[in-house]
């Protein structure tokens, strides 16, 4: 299954990319193929950045959206397009500390 990351990144130190590696880490270890925007070089418009994640989520099996995920509107968008694309949804569980 390819899952799509989405998730805070504007306005966050390194864009939040250790958050993504992260995640994507633990995509491919239950086996799944993790589709992960935090490889994209920096420098692009958010116009442009926006354009290339939609693209990913369009071929992704499913979204993982960790917490926090609503204080971004990129990722709101996302969330949105995959439930109207029926694109499967998995939020992050809150771990106990």
């Amino acid at each position: 299954m390819k899952t799509y990351i989405a998730g805070p990144m504007t306005g966050l130190p390194d864009y939040n990319r250790a958050a993504f590696f992260a995640a994507a880490a633990e995509i491919t270890a239950s086996g799944d193929i993790p589709l992960n925007t935090a490889f994209l070089p920096d420098g692009l418009s958010d116009a442009d950045y926006m354009a290339i994640s939609l693209t990913m989520l369009q071929c992704a099996d499913a979204i993982y959206l960790p917490d926090g995920w609503r204080g971004s509107a990129g990722a709101r968008a996302e969330y949105a397009l995959a439930e109207k694309l029926g694109i499967e949804v998995l939020f992050q569980e809150l771990k106990p500390e």
